[in-house]
């Protein structure tokens, strides 16, 4: 199991922007898809944004507000959140799915408060 390290988020107005970055404990593994999840208070998980060898998707209410980046060089992966909405509030999840693994490792998940 490889420990990935979140950082960034927290309370930001209504339409401000936040980043979001997460770190692999080691470079020593190649990861074939990486990505994030969010668990607003009462709803189920939902995907963000996710990069993976068959190219980039995002979850439909972020398209064109969010990017995902990674730097596999550094098993690295960010995201920047744009035009932030209310209903962006919950909890932001970093994952990582390793070559050969049957499930994804995931951060430990930090706040991200939008207020109107």
């Amino acid at each position: 199991q490889v420990q990935l390290v979140e950082s960034g988020g927290g309370l930001v107005q209504a339409g401000g922007s936040l980043r979001r970055s997460c770190a692999a404990s080691t470079t020593f593994v190649n990861f074939v898809a990486m990505g994030w999840y969010r668990q607003a208070p009462g709803k189920q998980r939902e995907v963000v944004a996710r990069s993976h060898g068959g190219g980039t998707e995002y979850g439909d209410s972020v398209k064109g507000r969010f990017t995902i980046s990674r730097d596999d060089a550094k098993n690295t992966v960010d995201l920047q959140m744009n035009s932030l909405y209310p209903e962006d509030t919950g909890a932001y999840y970093c994952t990582g799915r390793s070559l050969g693994a049957v499930r994804d490792d995931w951060g430990q998940g930090t706040q991200v408060t939008v207020s109107s």
